[in-house]
């Protein structure tokens, strides 16, 4: 049984797909895996899944917390064997068994508003250490989990060909680099290496049933000599485990050695996913498929073109009513296309930056558009921004006989449609992944200084950051699937005033009327972050020190706001004056050149 993200048109379409490539195969490609390795591989999975049902029932049985925490740490162990496998078959279920322990708020439209209780794993991990929660309602949960286990396991039938394993593996390899070693499913146990290392032990697992593939059997022995040397490093205390050196020397190795497998396999892939299906690093221009964010999710044709006409329509303030404004207005290349301001001149929030804007799958700093050319469409209507509508603009557009002429040969005539892909492809270049970070991660220099790779691992570590925004863009949207742009409560002050208040800009909330969503916003990337001062929705912040401090000290709780549904950690991070300093530079290494 497989189940997939609804969120978006797009992603229904593209899983679709995915569901049929996995369930029917393909006509023209006949490369499942030998039947017999796939049954082992079934076998294999079917017998974690009730392993890991056995273990939650004896959390079910236990009569004391210290019980329960035993028997859920193997239940745990067992759960993240089978990690690799179930994260892409049945993505929904894994979600739903691996969700932190936040309200859920489904908004598809105002009369589709769902709120859900959160379930599986990580609440179980948090409520077994809370002292407020009793053993019989931990149990609950354990049950929901268990049946949920058991559901999956009814109604698995696998049917793998040669590039699902290869995305398969990628996309654990990318799990652990980005999501995995930071704690970010492991919140209050810091499991996340020894989880990956059992992780790992799959990824082995699965080459190994796969064996048949390798025509260079050499090939195999490499990987597995990589993968031990792999769990060998990540056996190491979470605080001090060096995540940058982890990356650099062997995620990006085994990213070269999956390339080097799917030629050896000569694999031919359907489509693409959010990653490149040749993409060696996690932090290069090649490692999105940015149609994969687009609308369309289509390749583009002559895009080069098109991203030199979209420029063109991204700096004519003629597209205004006024004739005076353009999107250059607010966005100055020189900023990292945000504008220096606290708020625009007639705008409510701060200007967020352009680059690395189209990897993400929500749009202003409340999510309301859900794709680039959609949130074009809010601009031009804006009254203190362009102050038109999309038929004017494109008249404006037709009376250029320049424009017409480049439209004809690029899309074959002239609509808003058109216009509005060519300003959304024009943005979706300026994901260029050249700042100094980037350079050194991928070994083309060696300059990063100490102090810069130590911010580095306390913003994947210690700090938390990363549980947040996730590298390599470092924004909201979470990997490996990419298919979901996370909103969080700060807590954001109105000043910087010892008698400050909580922000009055409500966010998220004005979309839909959710009050479980008052105060929340979307979690921007912190690329080029040097060059886009002041911070936060309502620029409250002059300094990276300031937001620095803002976290460290619990976010709004740190300045005594009682708000409910603050996602940010309220307890201190207990970060030094020196490791602050550290997590700083890291950030402004992270400015392109």
């Amino acid at each position: 049984m497989f189940f997939f993200n609804n969120k978006l048109n797009k992603t229904r379409t593209f899983c679709a797909c995915l569901f049929l490539f996995l369930f029917l195969g393909c006509k023209q490609e006949k490369e499942t895996l030998e039947v017999d390795s796939l049954s082992i591989l079934e076998t294999h999975y079917k017998t974690k899944l009730e392993q890991c049902i056995s273990q939650l029932e004896t959390i079910e049985a236990a009569t004391s917390k210290e019980e329960a925490i035993a028997n859920y740490k193997e239940a745990r162990a067992t759960f993240k064997t089978l990690e690799p496998i179930l994260a892409f078959i049945d993505k929904d279920n894994y979600k739903f068994l691996n969700a932190p322990n936040i309200l859920k708020i489904e908004e598809e439209d105002a009369t589709d508003i769902k709120i859900r209780q959160p379930k599986g794993f990580q609440v179980l991990e948090e409520s077994l250490f809370d002292d407020t929660i009793a053993l019989n309602e931990i149990k609950k949960n354990v049950k929901t989990t268990k049946n949920r286990l058991g559901l999956i396991h009814k109604n698995t039938k696998l049917n793998i060909k040669k590039h699902h394993v290869i995305w398969l593996i990628r996309d654990q390899i990318a799990r652990v680099a980005l999501t995995g070693i930071t704690g970010f499913d492991s919140p209050v146990l810091e499991q996340s290496l020894a989880e990956a290392q059992l992780s790992y032990k799959t990824i082995n697992t699965i080459l190994e049933i796969s064996k048949d593939y390798f025509i260079n059997k050499n090939l195999l022995k490499v990987w597995q000599d990589e993968i031990t040397k792999t769990i060998i490093d990540l056996n190491e205390e979470f605080v001090v485990f060096d995540r940058y050196s982890f990356i650099k020397n062997h995620t990006h190795k085994q990213l070269e050695l999956l390339v080097k497998t799917q030629q050896d396999w000569q694999v031919i892939f359907p489509f693409e996913l959010a990653f490149s299906n040749n993409m060696t690093s996690l932090f290069s221009k090649e490692t999105f498929n940015v149609n994969y964010f687009s609308d369309s999710n289509k390749p583009v044709k002559n895009v080069q073109e098109k991203i030199a006409l979209g420029k063109q329509l991204f700096n004519d303030e003629n597209l205004s009513a006024t004739k005076d404004m353009s999107c250059a207005s607010c966005h100055h290349k020189d900023k990292a296309f945000t504008d220096g301001m606290v708020v625009f001149p007639k705008q409510k929030r701060n200007t967020p930056t352009l680059n690395y804007s189209s990897l993400q799958q929500s749009f202003f700093y409340d999510g309301r558009a859900g794709s680039l050319e959609g949130q074009i469409i809010s601009v031009v209507d804006n009254e203190n921004e362009f102050h038109t509508n999309l038929e004017n603009v494109t008249e404006a557009v037709s009376k250029n006989p320049e424009y017409v002429k480049t439209f004809n040969t690029l899309y074959k005539k002239t609509t808003d449609r058109e216009i509005r892909h060519a300003i959304a492809t024009y943005i979706r270049s300026l994901n260029t992944f050249n700042s100094k970070f980037d350079r050194n991660i991928n070994n083309q220099e060696n300059t990063l200084a100490e102090s810069e790779i130590n911010g580095f691992n306390i913003f994947s570590g210690k700090g938390k950051c990363a549980t947040c925004h996730f590298a390599p863009v470092f924004n909201g949207t979470v990997p490996p699937a990419f298919n979901e742009s996370e909103m969080e409560l700060l807590g954001v002050p109105n000043s910087t005033d010892l008698d400050s208040k909580v922000s009055k800009d409500l966010g998220r909330y004005h979309v839909f009327n959710t009050n479980e969503r008052k105060l929340f916003f979307k979690t921007p990337t912190i690329r080029n972050i040097e060059k886009t001062a002041p911070y936060m929705h309502n620029g409250v912040y002059t300094s990276l020190e300031e937001v620095v401090t803002f976290y460290n000290n619990g976010g709004g709780a740190g300045l005594g706001f009682d708000l409910e549904y603050q996602t940010l950690p309220t307890d201190s991070l207990n970060l030094s004056k020196n490791e602050i300093k550290d997590l700083v530079n890291f950030m402004n290494s992270l400015t392109d050149n």
